[in-house]
């Protein structure tokens, strides 16, 4: 019996900031970007979106397909908590109008969760094959205005239905782990930007990626050179051309630069235009993938390298099924993304700054968002989301 993800969609906001207009900004060179980190736009939050919302607008295709009554267990990754104690799928299931007896779990370690969650969720389905697992990567990347980070900033937020013989692909049991306490990147409680150092957070990277499939070649039989494409986890794109080089290099394979682009450059596309988004990225880079590549992809093996800084990393993989272009989102996805509103820098500053109520405050919040799902207000420390 097969397990893995059945259908998958993503959801990012209806607002972006192109990096020429940073650079512009900056008075630097927009090619620092563009070419430099492999970044054209970042994806801006509006100040009525957050985890939540974007959770459930993912989850929605999905939900409208099945039902509510079809999931058993919704598991939600985040770094961009919104509360110390209660699960930001909770209120995901109530907006999705799940069922009762789904159980909801909040799963944290930096960009490496959504992973987690989608081997707890394999694993689920394998021991009760008629259940179907929800997972949801959703994620908000900000950091400090005039860092070298702020380039590298967006939001998106990816849903993944894993099942039994599932549609789209089935994952592979072996696995390749390593986890080591290095402070390459963290949030303390006490602040709404993250701190990283971004040099070391590139080494340590470079590193788990070369002990993960170290210790995935010790489990499985399948080689390098089985592989036809490789999805990395994208703190932004050039990150990936940087692992794969390395990967290849380790692996005593030399590839050309066009050799590299073409096992990693369709999973770099939606990133490229929507930025950071942490435990989602990979999982984005997989729909980029899968919408973007017109050849048939049925009977291709794809490589995951998913890592989450501080660190824990994982090296997997997947073989996509015959006829899974009938599950795709395609087309939804690219409306979406075509639909999408130019900030100016004014504009982007507006969404940056918007006060974040940090001791409870009661507010209304504006309508911004053209998603079906919006954060309304905060009453007496209580978030209240609603559908529009």
């Amino acid at each position: 019996m097969s397990v893995g993800i059945d259908e998958i969609s993503f959801y990012t906001s209806n607002f972006y900031l192109d990096l020429r207009t940073l650079a512009a900004k900056q008075q630097t060179d927009p090619e620092k970007y563009y070419t430099g980190i492999g970044q054209e736009k970042m994806a801006m939050a509006t100040h009525d979106e957050d985890i939540v919302t974007m959770a459930a607008n993912a989850a929605l295709p999905l939900i409208e397909r099945i039902g509510t009554n079809a999931i058993s267990t919704l598991l939600l990754a985040t770094e961009t908590g919104i509360d110390q104690s209660k699960a930001a799928g909770i209120y995901v299931h109530r907006l999705l109008g799940l069922n009762a007896n789904c159980r909801v779990v909040e799963l944290k370690q930096a960009c490496y969760s959504a992973t987690a969650a989608l081997q707890m969720a394999c694993a689920l389905v394998a021991r009760q094959p008629s259940t179907k697992v929800l997972v949801i990567a959703s994620d908000i990347a900000r950091y400090d205005l005039d860092t070298p980070g702020e380039a590298t900033q967006g939001c998106g937020a990816v849903a993944m239905l894993i099942s039994h013989n599932p549609r789209i692909m089935a994952i592979d049991a072996e696995v390749g782990n390593y986890t080591d306490d290095v402070m390459d990147f963290w949030r303390p409680n006490y602040r709404s930007t993250a701190l990283v150092d971004g040099k070391y957070s590139t080494k340590i990277y470079l590193k788990a990626l070369k002990k993960t499939w170290d210790s995935f070649s010790e489990v499985s039989r399948i080689g390098f050179n089985d592989f036809s494409y490789f999805c990395y986890h994208l703190p932004f794109s050039r990150m990936a051309q940087k692992a794969h080089q390395h990967l290849a290099k380790s692996n005593q394979c030399e590839l050309s630069a066009e050799g590299i682009e073409a096992q990693i450059q369709p999973t770099l596309r939606y990133n490229q235009i929507i930025g950071n988004s942490y435990t989602a990225s990979i999982y984005i880079g997989l729909c980029s993938l899968l919408d973007n590549v017109k050849e048939n992809l049925a009977g291709k093996k794809v490589g995951f390298f998913s890592y989450g800084s501080g660190c824990v990393a994982e090296f997997f993989s997947g073989s996509i099924q015959e006829g899974y272009q009938a599950c795709l989102h395609t087309q939804r996805h690219m409306d979406m993304l075509a639909e999408r509103q130019e900030l100016n820098y004014d504009q982007y500053l507006d969404l940056y700054r918007y006060p974040d109520p940090r001791q409870g405050e009661s507010v209304e919040i504006p309508k911004a968002t053209l998603g079906r799902f919006r954060l309304a207000a905060i009453h007496q420390h209580k978030r209240e989301y609603v559908a529009c």
